[in-house]
């Protein structure tokens, strides 16, 4: 069975052994210490959630999310289908967020998509299956992986964010390409959902610094 993230206290354990195992993430905890759990529902809902906040700033995402589910209640698949493409829209989703996510609702009411036998699955067979649909792409999969499931080694390569953070605690010169993240990561192994969150929360701590220096 994979490790799974559920408290607080998963977090602590995960982020001290990374600190004592890589001086980068030494370096990363001496700044953030243990980041936030960021735990999200699984299923069809947490699913929505993620392509609702897609390239859209924490406050905007959770704005939009907000109008979203007091629309959409309780945020069920067949709920969703019976909502008016304009009604979804006027939430402020985009029309391919609206799309990506009716065929996420049609693949679980229809059968072609049983998110409850992916739980357990391996962390491929769960990729291949929702990257098969239309508008899911690896960066989705991978966060629904990390917290929606919570697996404790879930990790996100192609996330723009946490390659920018990787150069910034690692020094390099250039932002790692996706085999690159991958390599880094290896020695992070099993604790990589950990370090991503303590990536991004140093991202957003040195971005915050750059950003009070003055012109």
């Amino acid at each position: 069975m994979p490790r799974i993230i559920e408290t607080e206290a998963d977090i602590a354990e995960g982020a001290k052994a990374l600190a004592d195992a890589c001086e980068h993430m030494a370096g990363v905890y001496a700044v953030i210490g243990p980041p936030p759990l960021r735990r999200r529902p699984s299923g069809f809902e947490g699913l929505a959630r993620i392509i609702t906040g897609q390239q859209l700033s924490v406050a905007s995402a959770a704005a939009i999310w907000g109008r979203v589910e007091a629309a959409v209640t309780p945020m069920e698949p067949g709920v969703w289908q019976r909502k008016r493409t304009a009604s979804l829209r006027k939430c402020g989703l985009s029309a391919g967020k609206v799309a990506t996510i009716s065929t996420i609702a049609e693949a679980i009411t229809s059968d072609a998509l049983d998110l409850h036998a992916l739980v357990n699955a391996d962390e491929d067979l769960i990729k291949e299956r929702l990257t098969a649909l239309k508008g899911v792409g690896p960066w989705t999969a991978d966060i629904y992986i990390m917290f929606c499931l919570g697996r404790a080694d879930g990790w996100a390569p192609g996330d723009l964010a946490l390659r920018y953070a990787v150069q910034d605690a690692t020094g390099a010169e250039d932002m790692p390409s996706f085999s690159e993240m991958d390599d880094i990561a290896e020695t992070w192994r099993p604790w990589r959902g950990v370090a991503a969150r303590m990536l991004w929360a140093y991202y957003a701590v040195r971005r915050a610094q750059k950003d009070a220096q003055p012109g």
